[in-house]
């Protein structure tokens, strides 16, 4: 947890029935049934002036703080943290769905619920429904598949990517989205040879060492850069589409959200 974590991170309901009291034993349901009744009372008209305050947008540093905290107990294989970060993530989507709930955005948090256990179980038709997928080349192709079906109204390769996304990880996702249709020789430069992650490492620290030499914002320089790349995959994108009804080779609005090894990066 952050030092400027949101007051809901450690405050708990005045009521003498805590929602913390559960036991360790409770079912999981459970638990996040008495977080979501925790969040209402702190939310409530006699609860926290800081909570009732919040925002969806007020929240967003405290979600992205939280969820860079969770990815570093990840990668440090620290696993208390790891538990103590999932629940701060955990509590930022009970709060944004308490939210849509009292303000009358038409969803609350078993609605979330619901969300992704449905999406999870159109994405898994090899589980739940009758299609075969035993190896995991055939479970990415039917995940992305049942990923077509969702995002047919999609018409470039680059539809639904965040732009919010921290330049490197936009850069990373333009660029497998362009990879996957054959685009990715539209206006990115040559690779630069690494062996390694510590290699690959030193090679961007040694890219913001220069910018801060010169005075150059890394971040902006990026996404200025990117967003000229935007430009020149969409302007490639039809006729490169157009070669691909010609050919037969399947790239096209079809192929936005084709299969790749890193479909579990997201959803």
């Amino acid at each position: 947890m952050s030092e400027s974590a949101s007051p809901s991170a450690s405050a708990a309901p005045a009521s003498s029935a805590s929602p913390a009291d559960a036991s360790p034993d409770t079912a999981p349901a459970d638990a996040v049934a008495a977080l979501a009744d925790a969040m209402a009372a702190l939310r409530a008209p006699d609860g926290c002036v800081w909570n009732r305050e919040q925002t969806h947008r007020s929240l967003v540093p405290y979600l992205l703080e939280e969820s860079h905290e969770l990815a570093e107990a990840i990668e440090t294989d620290d696993v208390p943290g790891m538990r103590e970060e999932l629940a701060d993530v955990l509590l930022q989507v009970v709060f944004h769905a308490d939210i849509a709930r009292t303000e009358g955005e038409g969803f609350d948090l078993a609605d979330v619920a619901r969300t992704a256990t449905e999406k999870m179980v159109r994405r898994h038709p090899h589980v739940f429904g009758d299609e075969r997928a035993d190896t995991v080349e055939e479970v990415l192709r039917v995940w992305g598949a049942a990923k077509d079906r969702e995002k047919s109204a999609r018409t470039s390769v680059l539809d639904g990517i965040p732009r919010a996304l921290p330049s490197l990880a936009l850069a990373d996702k333009l660029l497998g989205r362009a990879e996957r249709i054959g685009l990715l020789d539209a206006g990115a430069p040559a690779a630069i040879p690494v062996d390694d992650e510590d290699d690959l490492g030193r090679l961007l620290l040694a890219v913001v060492v220069s910018a801060r030499s010169r005075g150059l914002d890394p971040e902006r320089a990026l996404r200025t850069t990117l967003r000229s790349l935007t430009d020149e995959i969409r302007a490639a994108e039809p006729e490169r589409a157009g070669d691909a009804g010609e050919h037969g080779t399947g790239a096209g609005p079809a192929a936005v959200d084709a299969p790749d090894p890193d479909a579990g990066r997201s959803a």
